[in-house]
């Protein structure tokens, strides 16, 4: 807990990787997140653990497994990696987006891991066998860059003693 004790004081919070840092006011329901995006709130908003319904989803689905909820009162400091789109999902509208893309959701969101359908697009898709589906009706926050791919790509540009 940091507290500003002198009245020109600021206490400043930045993010880990290129990106935004997002302001949200969980009053109005609450977010479910990625793990890792939650950077800072007001005492009076809760955060949790929270986990996916099938045990699954966290072995095969990368970020699905482990998520984190956001409740109370209050404004949240979220970290998004890269830009951020936001949707708003009408009551029975899927949107389906690569796994690490999720960023955020409103608890009003269902939530699913889905296999991609195809022997043909698991191996020459490029996105993986994994799709997050989500179905309206509530915002969907996505973000444009999947930081474990993006490590991969930089990976495979160093130089190794092979």
């Amino acid at each position: 807990t940091y507290t500003a004790e002198k009245t020109d004081a600021v206490i400043a919070f930045g993010a880990t990787v290129p990106g935004r840092i997002l302001p949200v006011d969980v009053s109005n329901g609450g977010l479910v997140c990625q793990k890792g995006a939650f950077l800072c709130a007001e005492t009076s908003v809760e955060l949790r653990t929270a986990f996916t319904k099938k045990l699954s989803a966290g072995f095969f689905g990368g970020e699905g497994f482990i998520l984190q909820e956001l409740s109370g009162r209050g404004m949240a400091f979220l970290e998004v990696d890269g830009g951020l789109v936001e949707k708003e999902l009408a009551p029975g509208e899927i949107l389906k987006v690569d796994t690490g893309n999720v960023f955020a959701f409103e608890k009003s969101v269902r939530y699913e891991i889905e296999t991609v359908k195809g022997i043909k697009n698991v191996l020459f898709g490029g996105e993986g066998i994994f799709l997050t589906k989500l179905t309206g009706p509530g915002k969907v926050y996505l973000q444009t860059m999947n930081m474990a791919e993006f490590v991969g790509e930089i990976a495979k540009g160093i130089p190794s003693s092979k």
